[in-house]
C-alpha cells in the first residue's frame, strides 16, 4: 500500500496548475505545469507532455485547457515561456527557429524538462512535444534535432515550415543542418516518431505568414503555398514521401486558433502517452 505525500505549504503550489518557475540552466526563461492528484500516490513516474507557447506566449492559457486531459490520463502537462525580446527587444520570433543569436531554444526546453523531473515525479526520458503556430514551427525543428527524445510530435498550423531537403538552405530546408547543429538529421530516427499534424479548415489568413523583409523571412517561404493550410499539408507531403508516419487533422470551420484544435490533439495524446488512471 502506498503512503499519500503530506502536503505542505510548498507542495500545494506543487500539485494542480503550479506557479511559475525559472529555469535554473538560464533564468530568463521560465515554465509551469499542471501536475495530476494521482503523483501523489503514483509508483512509477508519470508521462510528460510539452506544449509550446506560439508568438503570443499564452503559456498558461494552454497548461490550463489541458488540466482536465491531465487528471483525467495521469500524465503531467508541462508549458515553457521563453519571452519575447530576449537579446533584442524587437524581436518576437528568437525561439521558433532553434537557434537564435548564440541561444539554443531546443537545449533550454530540454534543461528546462531535466529540471522538472528532478522537482517531480516524470518519466522525462521521452515526452510528446505539441506546439500551435510559432510553436508548431518550433515543434517540427525541435523533432529534427531530437527524434530520441520523443514519444510523438504534434505540429499545429506553422506559418513557416522546413521541408527535410538537403538542397535547400536551412530553414526553407535542412541544407547544412549538421554543420548547424553539430549532429546529422537522423531520418531512421525520425520514422520512428508518430507525427500528428492539425490545422483549422478557416486559416486562411496570409498577413502575418507572407511578410518579406521582416525578421522570420526568407525568400522562398511562399514556394510550398501561401496559407497554412497549404503549407502544413505540403510538410506532410515531404514527410510522407520520406516514409514518416503522419496524420493530418484539418478541423472544420476552425481559423488560426489553437485552443480550437485541441480536441484532435487530445486524440492524438490520448494514442501515444501511456495511461496511469
Amino acid at each position: 500500500m502506498t503512503t499519500p505525500r503530506v502536503k505542505t505549504t510548498k507542495a500545494f503550489y506543487r500539485t494542480g496548475s503550479t506557479t511559475w518557475f525559472a529555469s535554473r540552466h538560464d533564468q530568463r526563461f521560465s515554465y509551469g505545469l499542471h501536475i495530476p492528484s494521482v503523483h501523489e500516490t503514483a509508483d512509477t513516474p508519470l508521462p510528460l507532455m510539452v506544449i509550446q507557447h506560439g508568438t503570443g506566449r499564452t503559456a498558461s492559457q494552454y497548461r490550463d485547457a489541458m488540466a482536465e486531459f491531465s487528471e483525467r490520463h495521469g500524465c503531467v502537462v508541462l508549458t515553457p515561456m521563453f519571452p519575447a525580446g530576449i537579446e533584442d527587444p524587437e524581436d518576437l520570433h528568437n525561439f521558433k527557429f532553434i537557434e537564435y543569436r548564440g541561444i539554443r531554444y531546443d537545449e533550454q526546453l530540454l534543461a528546462i524538462v531535466a529540471e522538472a523531473g528532478e522537482r517531480f515525479h516524470i518519466d522525462t526520458e521521452r515526452f510528446l512535444l505539441q506546439g500551435f503556430s510559432g510553436g508548431g514551427q518550433f515543434a517540427h525543428r525541435f523533432l529534427y534535432l531530437h527524434p530520441d527524445r520523443l514519444c510523438g510530435v504534434s505540429i499545429g498550423a506553422p506559418g513557416r515550415v522546413t521541408l527535410i531537403d538537403s538542397d535547400r538552405e536551412w530553414w526553407l530546408g535542412t541544407k547544412g543542418f549538421e554543420q548547424r547543429f553539430g549532429t546529422p538529421l537522423r531520418l531512421q530516427d525520425i520514422r520512428k516518431v508518430p507525427v500528428h499534424m492539425v490545422v483549422g479548415a478557416e486559416d486562411t489568413e496570409t498577413w502575418e505568414i507572407n511578410n518579406p523583409g521582416d525578421s522570420n523571412w526568407m525568400d522562398g517561404a511562399d514556394a510550398v503555398g501561401h496559407t497554412r493550410v497549404e503549407r502544413i499539408s505540403a510538410l506532410r507531403d515531404n514527410y510522407t514521401e520520406l516514409g514518416i508516419d503522419v496524420t493530418l487533422d484539418i478541423v472544420p470551420g476552425v481559423g488560426h486558433r489553437g485552443m480550437g484544435v485541441l480536441d484532435a490533439v487530445r486524440r492524438f495524446a490520448e494514442r501515444v502517452l501511456p495511461r496511469v488512471v
